[in-house]
């Protein structure tokens, strides 16, 4: 069974003409325990399809269904309550609560769902030390490092256990090595009991996923295996064999 499945779904924003059509019939779906990229040009869909995986947006038509559930269904209130708990959100630019401390930061999501402040600290600190940044804990998020900051931003998406991890752009604003080390925590982090959709435009992302899916003009126009030997040339958006030129 499926975490993740999109049948048919399309979007449409109107407004002032041309009606902008964001998607137009995706269908894709995300085994447990994968990881999937997202890869594309600007403007093909990507974040658009990632807001519908966390229930933050509605299809125009088609299905949506997130952890047995069909998140296209669910009231506003239904899908905070599913975002909360199961699903975890890391974005390219932290989104980490500058007036509050590293610490605060992580326990804030397990707080909201009810646990008590003695489980948020347990959880926390687990989290900090097992993405090693616990030493940074009192800190503001201001005094850490891009890559430090999107490691906290990990640790608070983890906090409540999520069966669904979903990042957009989650290197894009890390230099290459920091990116090397955010990439290896989530490699980490995707396993049995967890799934990871990300989106992204760096091919570093696409090696350590279990595939990409390759997005144009609002549909999945490709799905491809880097552990096969293929990921994705942007200029051309085709399959080329890792190592050629």
């Amino acid at each position: 069974m499926p975490v993740v499945e999109c049948v048919g779904v399309t979007k449409h924003y109107e407004g002032m003409p041309p009606e902008v059509l964001a998607l137009r019939g995706v269908d894709l779906a995300v085994e447990p325990g994968e990881m999937l990229a997202v890869m594309g040009p600007s403007g093909c869909g990507k974040s658009t399809l990632l807001h519908m995986l966390g229930g933050l947006d509605t299809p125009t038509s088609g299905e949506v269904t997130v952890l047995d559930r069909r998140i296209d269904q669910l009231s506003e209130t239904q899908r905070a309550r599913l975002r909360r708990g199961e699903i975890g959100f890391v974005f390219q630019f932290f989104n980490l609560v500058a007036d509050l401390s590293v610490a605060d930061n992580v326990e804030l999501p397990m707080l909201l769902m009810g646990a008590s402040s003695a489980e948020a600290r347990t959880r926390r600190d687990e989290l900090l030390t097992a993405l090693a940044v616990d030493e940074h804990a009192k800190s503001s998020p201001r005094e850490l490092s891009g890559g430090q900051q999107q490691r906290v931003a990990i640790a608070r998406a983890l906090v409540n256990r999520p069966a669904l991890l979903l990042a957009d752009e989650p290197t894009g604003n890390l230099d290459s090595a920091a990116a090397g080390e955010v990439l290896a925590v989530l490699r980490e982090q995707a396993g049995e009991e967890r799934s990871m959709v990300m989106v992204t435009h760096d091919p570093r992302v696409a090696n350590v996923a279990d595939r990409v899916a390759v997005m144009e003009d609002g549909v999945v126009a490709d799905v491809l295996r880097p552990g096969e030997g293929e990921v994705i040339d942007l200029r051309l958006l085709s399959p080329i064999q890792v190592g050629s030129s």
